[in-house]
């Protein structure tokens, strides 16, 4: 049997899956399963990260294309936490010397 998540809007638990959708038949509440559970973004260190936050490369960090990396210690002010296209990469960023790029959240830690 699945494991549904409660309704977001009632609390119901008896949620039933209609295809990539998901229904309440208490409240009659239509949702999507990423609807219910937001995603939590951590660092290397389990620490939760949230837009705005600053970070710091814990290691360094080859880029394609360009003649150097990114150092371990490099700090990164203001990231932006997205939902990975490619399914790794999850910080949009602007690193100094680099200009905007993509990061994992298992190369950095709050700083």
């Amino acid at each position: 049997m699945e494991n549904l998540p409660n309704c977001p809007q009632c609390g119901s638990e008896y949620v039933y899956s209609d295809g990539s959708i998901l229904n309440c038949p208490e409240c009659g509440h239509e949702f999507q399963a990423e609807d219910a559970q937001e995603r939590v973004y951590k660092d290397m260190n389990g620490n939760v990260l949230v837009d705005g936050d600053t970070v710091i490369v814990a290691q360094d960090l080859k880029v394609k294309g360009a003649s150097s990396s990114i150092k371990k210690g490099t700090k990164v002010k203001n990231i932006k936490l997205v939902e990975p296209e490619d399914g790794v990469h999850d910080i949009s960023c602007k690193i100094p010397g680099f200009g905007s790029m993509m990061l994992k959240t298992s190369v950095v830690k709050k700083g």
